[in-house]
């Protein structure tokens, strides 16, 4: 809870001192996202690793603090403007990281965060090419490194679809991103549940598909 607070104040300052273009300091803004996103993803506030006594014990005394600290870097996102262009493709990862985080309300809030980036890329190049090699990149280490689950996948299907369906120019290549990205999230987390499996042609098969 203290780290939590002073991340906030250090939040404070960069959106008050470090956000006008005179002053805007890369460096600064990089390193905040980075540090909010250790904080989220840190061991001991993975709640459902817990029993659901401790469980209920901290979420009574604290709350979960993921999510405060996740809305707080998604308005922190949305505080940058022009400045967004910057951040790609360098914090799809940790936003994608973010995003994994297995708390229903927390994903709602920050995967329009990839739209919001496809459309900057998009604004910048007509094309988000780089947006979207960057998180097959990354999808594929994170899901093998244990993350990602069903619930994941439908989510992000319907919040991004929704979203490129209501834009006049990314709504077909969009809609062509999001299927792609379901369908390697979708064989990417039958492999990870195959891997273990003794049956050789199964877990070959489920190899096959990935690629």
């Amino acid at each position: 809870r203290v780290f939590l607070r002073a991340i906030n104040q250090y939040a404070d300052m960069l959106n008050k001192k470090f956000l006008d273009q005179a002053n805007f300091e890369l460096q600064l803004w990089n390193n905040y996202f980075h540090l909010a996103v250790a904080f989220l993803t840190q061991e001991s506030l993975q709640l459902e690793n817990f029993s659901s006594a401790k469980r209920a014990k901290i979420l009574n005394k604290y709350g979960d603090m993921r999510r405060q600290i996740g809305f707080e870097i998604r308005d922190m996102w949305y505080n940058l403007g022009q400045h967004k262009i910057k951040f790609i493709p360098e914090m799809v990862g940790p936003i994608l990281e973010m995003t994994l985080i297995p708390e229903t309300e927390l994903r709602k809030a920050t995967i329009p965060i990839f739209f919001d980036m496809m459309q900057c890329e998009f604004h910048s190049t007509r094309s988000f090419q780089v947006f979207e090699n960057e998180i097959i990149t990354k999808l594929d280490h994170e899901v093998e490194g244990g993350r990602g689950d069903e619930q994941y996948k439908v989510l992000f299907d319907k919040i991004l679809l929704e979203h490129c369906r209501k834009h006049k120019y990314l709504a077909k290549s969009g809609e062509t991103f999001v299927k792609l990205v379901v369908r390697l999230m979708e064989r990417l987390l039958d492999y990870r549940t195959i891997m273990h499996d003794e049956n050789k042609e199964n877990r070959m098969s489920c190899t096959v598909n990935v690629l």
